[in-house]
């Protein structure tokens, strides 16, 4: 049965382009972790995670089991790295589907340690242990384990353990900074850790560190550096760079220190998503016209207005209404009135022969314009990431 015209198209071809630009700017240095969370950032895991591995993804990051479960019905053979832990109960679907799990809390652990012991098992895995990656908090009060916490949290890791400490991760929360005076800080207290891991007697194999804006800005070498002075192998774990969009950095880089990751990257990505919708009937009204809810819009002279099947509940913040344009036949019209719950109104009084069933770009280019996730985000007072990740589950994706 067709289906209301709100849906969002997703180029894989973009995904895999972008993918290959992120592993030339690594160098070699360090392997890509793909990040497919928050399924996959609103751009749909079963259009992304297929091509993210046919382009050489051979690491997977999710938030949840769940969403590792989900992943690893897509991807039967790569590593699917489980970024936000595992929750009571949750162990065994760890075990089951050969899923890795981050950790940083005891309970955590124990969860683990009970999976790992448990009969359904591989035996494959209990003769080496469970691979678990252990995620250091190295200033960002988030997740992790404290300093004051890392003794007591390696301990797990004895000989005689089920556990096998495979990974090391943090998280460089402000690699967008110009002054990168925050991510030095950061990366002193992780070297610090990691040579108390190394007196514990422990040899993990990954040193997982730095999001799209830390692989853009060059830290690839340098993470590179420190994983190599411990004996381990560098990840980096881009996500917004792997959906086209290069994030925005801090005001503070000047032209001349941009660094070239970041000038060759909004050359090169390709946005993967665009949101459309379709016109569901066009109608004219006078001057003194209400338009939505409370009738925040009201005509000062005749109009053409047409109505587009997208509203709040596809993702598209209220916040627009009054405040923001989307494209029909190549230009930008304006929403007029209120949002509605699964309507909007625009405003096609200066554009010619809009009628009902004509494509409308919520999101993506129509002819010679464009409306970016930055452009969202900055009408909304909000980040792009949330832009893709607010589009609701009832907009179709469809992979093209």
């Amino acid at each position: 049965m067709p289906t209301r015209p709100c849906w969002v198209e997703i180029r894989t071809r973009s995904l895999e382009e972008n993918y290959r630009f992120l592993v030339s700017l690594a160098e070699g240095q360090a392997e890509l972790l793909a990040m497919v969370k928050a399924d996959a950032y609103g751009h749909s895991l079963a259009a992304c995670v297929p091509a993210a591995v046919r382009v050489g993804a051979r690491w997977l990051g999710v938030t949840s089991v769940e969403e590792g479960v989900a992943t690893r019905a897509l991807c039967p053979q790569g590593r699917v790295l489980v970024m936000g832990g595992v929750f009571a109960g949750q162990g065994h679907a760890v075990v089951e589907h050969l899923l890795t799990a981050v950790a940083w809390e005891p309970w955590q652990l124990d969860e683990l340690e009970r999976a790992a012991h448990s009969a359904n098992c591989p035996a494959g895995v209990q003769a080496v242990g469970l691979p678990v990656h252990l995620e250091i908090d190295t200033g960002m009060s988030r997740q992790g384990v404290s300093p004051d916490g890392l003794a007591a949290a390696l301990a797990r890791f004895g000989p005689a353990s089920a556990l096998r400490l495979e990974g090391v991760m943090t998280h460089l929360f402000a690699a967008d900074e110009a002054d990168g005076a925050v991510t030095e800080a950061q990366l002193v207290r992780l070297n610090q850790a990691l040579g108390q891991i190394a007196d514990a007697g422990l040899t993990p194999d990954w040193l997982n560190v730095g999001n799209s804006a830390a692989l853009l800005a060059g830290e690839a070498g340098r993470i590179a550096a420190l994983a190599g002075r411990h004996g381990m192998k560098a990840m980096l774990r881009p996500g917004l760079a792997l959906y086209g969009l290069a994030p925005q950095f801090d005001p503070g880089f000047a032209p001349e220190k941009v660094p070239d990751g970041l000038a060759a990257a909004r050359a090169a990505l390709q946005p993967v998503l665009s949101w459309k919708t379709a016109v569901v009937g066009v109608r004219t009204v006078p001057a003194g016209a209400v338009v939505g809810y409370n009738g925040t819009f009201v005509a000062t002279e005749p109009m053409r207005l047409a109505l587009a099947a997208v509203g709040y509940a596809d993702g598209l913040d209220r916040r627009l209404g009054n405040n923001f344009s989307l494209l029909v036949h190549g230009q930008r019209a304006p929403l007029v009135g209120r949002i509605s719950m699964d309507q909007a109104v625009l405003d096609v009084t200066e554009i010619a022969g809009v009628e009902a069933g004509d494509e409308v770009v919520i999101l993506g280019t129509q002819r010679d314009e464009t409306i970016t996730a930055f452009d969202h985000a900055e009408a909304t007072g909000t980040i792009p990431w949330e832009v893709f990740t607010r589009i609701g589950p009832r907009v179709r994706r469809v992979a093209v």
